[in-house]
């Protein structure tokens, strides 16, 4: 029997925010332990929380980006548990009146080929809400330890539908969402720090049936390569067991990335074993109309729109759009460098092709430089193709200069003058250098003179190696083809 399997995601976002869900408590990473904390955080009897309007704005604006209905009124709703990260007993967070309802994730699949662009489609949501994280706990052999700084941060809980039907999928989900959350300023994401952490729901069922199979949860998937292995790894264990006539039961698993397998938590539970009743100290929050006119002016052009754009209008192929539009930094050093040269094409085939190579080099390094700081600038890299545009740099120098470029700060201006690199355009010295070319290569000029065009490229590359790649091109393949016509 043929089995496919059916996958829901449940992404936890941390919001980008000065302060903390219900305290004026600041958000931060890799502080003390312990250090970012007061009565509310801890649960401190009479302690009494009071909204972040921050947060509930940014969770509008993740409503609006993502095509969700932005409720009227939503309410606040105690989910009572007991355990260590969660000091009073119960997580302030949304159930039956979420903030945002419905909405959806478009993604790509990949192509045949990494410069063809994929099939899209769209993944369904079913709900969007709002609720404080919870501390942070480490384990020993003998004994564990709780951080309380993350608890109470503002997390933003976006639960697609049961719309995923493959590793890749939910692979491509959560490369989407991440890029649209980064690209409206929501959050950064970092799954190292927590700011975006996914919980897997995966079933099994034969293929051809609409009765979903038995679900179970996986967790601890902290990178988005983790959450594709981890329900790689889960749907081939059940359909493995389903085949040796075992029970799946509703449970939560772990997955452990280092081992690649997935081991039983605790059985799952259901709404009704958290309790949830009102949030007696909050009152509901009212959504209006203008409220929600604000924050859609502030919506950001999402990737794959903006992707579509570039290939419209600009003419870039997909293989540049692929490599700039997931980046929103990229994307904005992209158009600034494009306002000042106004050759798109040009200028993305040196940002992906250059300038980045020369950032994952930094990283490599250690040194990790953000495109924001780069030390190339929009202004070094349009004047680095005025410069091949007026003949004042060949291509084999600019690329030369590139890395330099980048590692000084300094502008091609500069370096071209320091070293000397301009253009070589003397007739007399080309015509000599040329004449010494077809002397060096007989083979290839005679074949040039026989019909065959791509052999001129070989006594292109001798002269070209003699200058130092200052040579014009255009008057060394003029020259050659002159005296090889003699």
């Amino acid at each position: 029997m043929k089995y496919e399997a059916v996958i829901g995601l449940e992404v936890h976002v941390q919001l980008e925010t000065n302060s903390k869900m219900f305290t004026r408590v600041p958000c931060g990473y890799g502080k003390d332990p312990n250090s970012l904390t007061d009565a509310v955080v801890l649960g401190l009897p009479g302690a009494l929380p009071v909204m972040n309007y921050e947060a509930i704005e940014k969770s509008i604006k993740v409503g609006l980006l993502l095509g969700c209905k932005i409720a009227d009124t939503c309410k606040w709703d105690r989910k009572n548990y007991f355990y260590p990260d969660m000091p009073k007993n119960y997580q302030i967070s949304q159930f039956d009146q979420p903030i945002c309802e419905g909405g959806e994730v478009e993604i790509e699949m990949p192509g045949e080929s990494p410069a063809v662009m994929g099939k899209h489609r769209i993944v369904q949501l079913t709900r969007i809400h709002l609720e404080e994280d919870v501390g942070k706990l480490t384990h020993f052999e003998n004994d564990s330890l709780v951080d309380y700084n993350r608890a109470g941060s503002p997390l933003l809980e976006i639960v697609s539908e049961p719309d995923l039907f493959s590793p890749e999928e939910t692979f491509a989900y959560l490369t989407s969402l991440r890029n649209s959350l980064i690209y409206a300023g929501i959050s950064a994401c970092d799954m190292e720090k927590g700011q975006l952490r996914c919980d897997a729901n995966i079933s099994v069922r034969p293929i051809d049936t609409e009765k979903l199979g038995t679900k179970v949860e996986l967790k601890n998937l902290n990178t988005i390569s983790g959450v594709k292995n981890g329900v790689e790894y889960e749907i081939k264990r059940q359909i493995k067991a389903i085949e040796a006539g075992e029970e799946i039961f509703q449970e939560t698993r772990r997955w452990n990335p280092e081992q690649r397998y997935t081991t039983s938590m605790r059985s799952k539970e259901m709404a009704h074993d958290y309790r949830y009743f009102p949030d007696p100290d909050l009152m509901p929050v009212k959504i209006d109309k203008s409220w929600i006119d604000k924050v859609k002016k502030e919506l950001p052009e999402k990737p794959f729109d903006k992707q579509r754009r570039y290939m419209e209008e600009m003419g870039l192929p997909y293989s540049i759009t692929s490599a700039l539009c997931p980046d929103f930094s990229l994307c904005e050093f992209f158009e600034e460098t494009t306002k000042l040269s106004n050759d798109p094409k040009k200028v993305g085939n040196w940002v992906v092709n250059g300038l980045l190579r020369e950032l994952s080099a930094s990283r490599e390094k250690g040194k990790s430089i953000s495109v924001k700081d780069s030390p190339i600038t929009a202004t070094h890299l349009a004047q680095l193709i005025e410069l091949i545009e007026k003949g004042v740099v060949s291509n084999n120098v600019a690329k030369e200069i590139f890395p330099e470029m980048f590692s000084s700060g300094r502008s091609p201006e500069d370096l071209v003058k320091e070293k000397g690199l301009e253009v070589k355009s003397d007739q007399n010295e080309i015509e000599s250098l040329c004449s010494k070319a077809i002397q060096e290569d007989p083979d290839a000029a005679d074949k040039f003179r026989g019909g065959k065009e791509g052999a001129i490229n070989a006594l292109k590359g001798l002269v070209m190696k003699a200058t130092r790649g200052q040579a014009n091109p255009k008057v060394v393949d003029e020259t050659l083809r002159r005296l090889l016509s003699k």
